[in-house]
């Protein structure tokens, strides 16, 4: 019987290795010539190889997610043979293992230096599931799309693998796109440094995968970093008043609105003022132009019960009421934490702020939520005894105090702005009317 090499083709002058991104079939599947059986990609595009001849495929030499060298056999295929049994293949699968395979299930990892993408640790179990391949990360980071961007995309590809269709056909509709940027921003010097190794005790410590929305969130994270030069400001605010106010009228407020009165409207109402004084806080960088947003969109990260964050968006937080702000920073929150945020609703932030406060942080150093350039912390709110100014003179009274920390991409917002800003959030939120009606 004559058996095929099928190889990795050649996709390109200057491509020298791709990834297998899928099998469509597997060993003992009967293929016809011409007939797709897997999904590559490279840093530049998507491919599907198909067979070069009618047969049944014998034998199958990487597995999904590993990078592969143009050239390099990838299976065999026995020509001219039929389908052996589901019987058979599964007695040959449990004899004779796959060569280069092994017994015990490991990570398979993607590695791709070209476009800088961090590499990927997947089990074979989840190599489909969202899998994003080095072309989709390429055209993400080009168009300035977020992790909640990339979330929101449905894909049509095999387990629902977001493809380049997927992407193009999001960008297509987006509501908020910004203009790419340049090549040659995009690409940060490869670093030297060994990272240290990692010690590992066998039957104490445990291997816990990530899980596809936290390696978005890491890969943004460090993307974030290493994008913009963060600085960070802090202040203390005094919001005994708001406090006070809170307390007094919550239960009559959700008696008359049927919705809870929280600190996070309020805040945004206070930022959504602020930035109407300090538009150049509004803003986004591309190259060497600076984008100011007209739309003052909130974001608001939020905690999900699998312990990731997703950043849910108040849009033009500025035209709303304080009832209006509420309305929507409850239903935003609740549909975050059931799962049932519509895209547009994680799409087109300004700035972001998060409540450190929630989980009972003084105070916190966060980082920016891109392309945007700035990012407000809120910490927890504590009463401590306080020096203030009466009629009286000054004394000591209790009073509800909270840190408010600013970080700030330093390319464009220097010190003066950035802290200018944030004393008028703080402003905004020490002048609150404690006689305010609902």
């Amino acid at each position: 019987m004559a058996t095929v090499e099928l190889k990795m083709p050649k996709m390109g002058e200057s491509i020298s290795e791709a990834t297998i991104l899928n099998w469509l079939k597997n060993v003992g599947d009967t293929v016809e010539e011409d007939e797709t059986i897997l999904e590559v990609a490279t840093d530049k595009v998507d491919s599907e190889v198909p067979s070069p001849c009618n047969g049944v495929i014998a034998e199958i030499r990487y597995q999904p997610n590993e990078v592969v060298e143009i050239g390099q056999v990838i299976a065999i295929i026995n020509a001219g043979a039929s389908a052996v049994s589901s019987d058979q293949k599964q007695q040959e699968t449990k004899s004779e293992p796959v060569e280069g395979s092994s017994k015990i299930e490991k990570p398979a990892v993607v590695t791709s230096a070209k476009n800088n993408v961090p590499n990927l640790q997947l089990s074979n179990s989840e190599v489909n599931d969202g899998f994003l391949s080095p072309l989709v990360i390429s055209i993400a980071q080009k168009e300035n799309l977020s992790v909640e961007e990339l979330q929101s995309i449905v894909g049509t590809g095999a387990e629902g693998r977001i493809r380049k269709s997927d992407v193009v056909q999001y960008l297509k509709n987006r509501k908020h796109p910004l203009p790419s940027r340049p090549q040659s921003q995009a690409q940060a010097p490869k670093s030297t440094y060994n990272a240290p190794p990692i010690s590992f005790v066998e039957g104490k410590d445990r291997i816990v995968e990530m899980d596809r929305m936290r390696k978005m969130i890491a890969d943004h994270m460090v993307y974030s970093k290493h994008t913009s030069p963060h600085v960070t400001s802090y202040i203390e605010v005094d919001v005994t008043n708001i406090v006070n106010w809170r307390n007094e009228v919550k239960v009559a407020f959700q008696e008359k609105y049927g919705e809870k009165l929280t600190y996070t409207p309020i805040f945004v109402e206070a930022v959504a003022k602020a930035i109407q004084e300090y538009p150049m806080i509004n803003v986004s960088v591309d190259g060497k132009k600076i984008i100011v947003h007209d739309d003052i969109n909130v974001g608001m990260a939020t905690a999900l019960p699998s312990g990731n964050l997703i950043v849910p968006v108040v849009k033009n937080a500025n035209e709303k009421n304080l009832l209006g702000l509420a309305k929507r920073v409850n239903h935003l929150a609740n549909s975050a934490r059931n799962n049932k945020l519509k895209p547009d609703e994680i799409q087109g932030s300004t700035f972001t702020i998060s409540n450190v406060g929630t989980f009972g942080s003084l105070m916190g150093t966060p980082i920016i939520n891109q392309p945007e350039v700035a990012i407000l912390a809120l910490g927890i709110i504590k009463k401590r005894p306080e020096v203030i100014t009466t009629e009286k003179g000054d004394e000591i009274a209790i009073r509800s105090m909270m840190y408010l920390s600013l970080s700030f991409d330093h390319r464009v917002v220097d010190g003066f702005l950035g802290g200018s800003f944030l004393r008028k959030v703080g402003d905004e939120l020490e002048a609150f009317d404690s006689s305010r009606e609902i």
